[in-house]
């Protein structure tokens, strides 16, 4: 056994994974707000689909998920 053995580093600190999870939280509650709008009978235009939250809200939410998660990613813990 080596007397100088390190343990082991992990790539980010504690506070990126917790950025980097909330990222990936709004990035779900992106593509959850854009879900639905169908129509159960294939006859009938339902225009739901057209509404705001899922052609602006959504969209923009899973925007600001992967903007988060790229901050997680990009930031430096070890700076003092």
């Amino acid at each position: 056994m080596k007397n100088n053995e390190q343990k082991p580093e992990f790539l980010f600190d504690k506070i990126n994974y917790k950025i980097l999870l909330i990222g990936i939280g709004v990035i779900a509650l992106g593509f959850i707000l854009m879900a639905g709008g169908g129509s159960d009978d294939p006859n009938v235009f339902n225009e739901d689909i057209f509404n705001f939250r899922r052609i602006r809200l959504a969209p923009t939410t899973v925007l600001i998920g992967f903007g988060i998660t790229i901050y997680a990613i990009l930031k430096n813990p070890k700076k003092a």
